[in-house]
């Protein structure tokens, strides 16, 4: 069954597997004790943090190691800003930074801090210029991640930190969707990562803070992990996950040529097999594994069941498959269509024949969810009809109803008219605008209703 999810996990790499089993036997004593079976363990554990340490790019005393990517964003968010209390308490993220950075950014705010987040274009990318802009005099700490997790659009680091070093804000940077295909550019003060990402074992992250950045850590001390990260450490997961990363970075080169080709045959082909399509994130910038396209008129959730049947395993930013009945805040921030939103994440040794049986499952599951949500069969409106205007009331109806119903009815108003459409979905913001731009439609744009939105459609052709 092919596994297409490798942005939220990747499949544990065969030395990730061999290390873990080895260290299981030699690492499991207290590598602070001084007895032999301690000093074994804190020759592993040196030797995974000089190796994670070089292919971060840092010192070995500047690398720790915390109990996943999330803790060692919440870890360097919360140091860097405590540290540079001093100068102020202003804090800069993107807009579609992942959820961790958000939430620490939420936490810092709810605790009397600011936060400035830095929108993106429709590829989901910043403006080097736009983030510079909003470092202020009491900036604390900039947050940048390398690439981004939901439509593989890589940042522009290396601009936005020459900006920080000028400003004099030190740059956090969330490596933990690139760190496996290569060193993140440099500039920047404070990294994390989250092993399981590039094919180690869950339950281990990086932080990596430069000397020179002031970092005070928050809440009880601990003497371990250079008092940054808290706990008994995880040996053998620790020796697996940095035996995986220098595996995963000698095969990079090769792989991403290699699955580079693979995504781009997907960018290209599902456009053209699947009509209503809308490929999303930079066509060139980009992670070279990730590939992420919304259909119109579907029901995510729907849709990635239909794929696990048919044997593949993709994810969705879509409302639909969200618990919250919201689109993800990523595509949100991009303006692009969210319903039916489907993310393609390639792992390590995907071949060319699981990429063309996806290919091929895919039309007939997307035309069959289309049909069961009774959307319009034909592309073209249907002749002009004397209604000057027309309202759809799609209150309490979720994605794609809204966007379903007028496009049925679009075509019952002239050249000229307009289709009001209520609703009370989250999605619908995004979802509404982006159907007129794929049918040559005019959005005029939402106004306040009694309950929800009205958002307003001139038919143009």
């Amino acid at each position: 069954m092919p596994y297409f999810d490798a942005a939220s996990a990747a499949p544990l790499h065969p030395v990730a597997r061999q290390a873990l089993l080895a260290a299981l036997d030699e690492g499991w004593a207290d590598p602070a004790r001084l007895y032999r079976e301690g000093r074994r363990a804190r020759l592993l554990l040196d030797a995974a943090r000089e190796a994670a340490a070089e292919a971060v790019g840092c010192r070995p005393d500047e690398l720790t190691f915390t109990s996943s990517g999330t803790r060692a964003v919440h870890s360097g968010i919360s140091g860097a800003l405590a540290g540079r209390r001093r100068v102020g308490r202003h804090l800069v993220v993107s807009a579609v930074e992942h959820s961790s950075v958000l939430h620490s950014a939420a936490t810092h705010e709810s605790g009397g801090g600011s936060v400035t987040e830095v929108p993106v274009d429709v590829t989901g990318a910043v403006r080097a210029q736009a983030y510079a802009s909003e470092l202020r005099e009491d900036t604390a700490l900039a947050c940048l991640q390398s690439a981004n997790h939901e439509v593989g659009t890589e940042q522009p680091v290396a601009e936005v930190a020459e900006a920080c070093r000028a400003a004099g804000v030190p740059l956090l940077v969330d490596a933990a969707q690139s760190l496996g295909w290569g060193p993140v550019p440099a500039g920047w003060s404070l990294l994390t990562a989250s092993a399981h990402k590039w094919g180690g074992p869950a339950g281990v992250g990086l932080l990596a803070v430069r000397k020179g950045v002031r970092f005070a850590v928050q809440g009880p001390a601990d003497e371990r992990e250079s008092g940054r990260a808290a706990g008994f450490e995880d040996i053998p997961a620790i020796v697996a996950a940095a035996a995986s990363l220098r595996a995963v970075r000698a095969e990079a080169a090769a792989e991403s040529v290699r699955l580079r080709a693979l995504v781009d045959r997907i960018r290209a082909r599902v456009p053209a097999l699947v009509p209503d399509v809308e490929v999303v994130g930079d066509p060139v910038r980009r992670l070279p594994h990730l590939v992420t396209f919304s259909c119109l008129y579907v029901d995510g959730e729907t849709l990635l069941h239909e794929l696990d049947r048919s044997g593949f395993s993709v994810s969705s930013g879509s409302s639909c498959t969200s618990s919250t009945l919201t689109p993800s805040h990523v595509l949100r921030a991009m303006g692009v269509l969210s319903e039916g939103n489907v993310r393609v994440s390639l792992p390590a040794g995907t071949s060319e024949e699981d990429v063309d049986r996806f290919l091929e499952v895919l039309p007939p599951a997307v035309a069959g969810v289309r049909e069961k949500l009774g959307a319009p069969a034909a592309t073209a409106p249907a002749p002009a009809a004397p209604a000057a205007s027309l309202v759809v009331d799609a209150l309490g109806r979720r994605c794609p109803i809204p966007v379903i119903e007028l496009a049925k009815v679009i075509g019952e108003v002239p050249v000229g008219g307009t289709v009001t459409v209520l609703s009370d979905d989250e999605a619908a913001r995004l979802d509404i605008p982006a159907w007129c731009a794929m049918r040559e439609q005019e959005y005029v744009g939402e106004e306040p209703a009694d309950r929800g939105s009205a958002y307003v459609v001139r038919r143009l052709s």
